[in-house]
């Protein structure tokens, strides 16, 4: 799979796209001219992923079927971009961001493995893509099970209980960002209680207006990242 990278040095971010989108849509959005300041000044090192949503939870196949795809993506992201990104870059330290549906593929791999993130941000995001909303349905056509569990922040997050695991989720630098008229408003104030409940430190920024457009994540990322 391709990825882009951007800057020499800093705390490497690797930044997950949007709903089916690719690894060069950040850069031709200018998402990425939005961050130059910060790569540029080797506070951050940007690696731009590719998705492989539509094989997974946009694809046609049965939903167990696209719950395991989805997992064989997190297992490409955890054994063959994280040592990528090691080889490369030796500052302390892993970010994992990302808008709309890259938002939810950021916060949901950096909550389950805290041990290899430092810094979440999640954009734009919903968090339990079971949940049928206006225009979004739901992802898995009624299924559910152990591993759709385990992939959802809204249900896995608030039985949280190993101290170990609680230790590590409260050293975390987490950010969630939406907008007021976003229809993911609700999913993500039920993470941010979620959190709350479990005692895990945490952002949670309500921007005016529905802000699930690159313009407004040009902004988002020059603040949160």
């Amino acid at each position: 799979m391709e990825i882009l990278v951007f800057g020499q040095s800093g705390t490497p971010v690797i930044f997950f796209p949007t709903r089916s989108a690719h690894f060069y849509d950040f850069e031709n959005w200018k998402i990425i001219d939005a961050l130059k300041p910060k790569i540029e000044a080797g506070e951050i090192q940007v690696y731009c992923v590719d998705s492989i949503d539509c094989e997974s939870f946009y694809s046609k196949s049965a939903p167990v079927q696209r719950i395991a795809r989805h997992l064989q993506y997190e297992k490409y992201i955890l054994r063959e971009v994280v040592p990528f990104i090691r080889k490369q870059n030796k500052k302390k330290g892993l970010i994992a961001a990302g808008c709309s549906l890259g938002g939810y593929h950021a916060v949901n791999i950096a909550l389950k493995h805290p041990t290899i993130f430092t810094k979440v941000v999640g954009m734009s995001a919903r968090y339990d893509l079971t949940q049928p909303l206006p225009f979004f349905a739901d992802l898995f056509d009624g299924y559910f099970d152990e591993d759709i569990y385990y992939n959802m922040p809204n249900h896995f997050i608030p039985k949280i209980s190993d101290p170990g695991l609680l230790r590590q989720l409260r050293k975390m630098d987490i950010t969630l960002v939406i907008g007021r008229e976003d229809t993911f408003l609700d999913n993500n104030q039920h993470l941010s209680h979620s959190l709350n409940l479990i005692q895990v430190p945490h952002q949670l920024y309500v921007w005016d207006e529905e802000a699930h457009r690159p313009r407004y994540w040009r902004e988002m990322v020059k603040i949160y990242l």
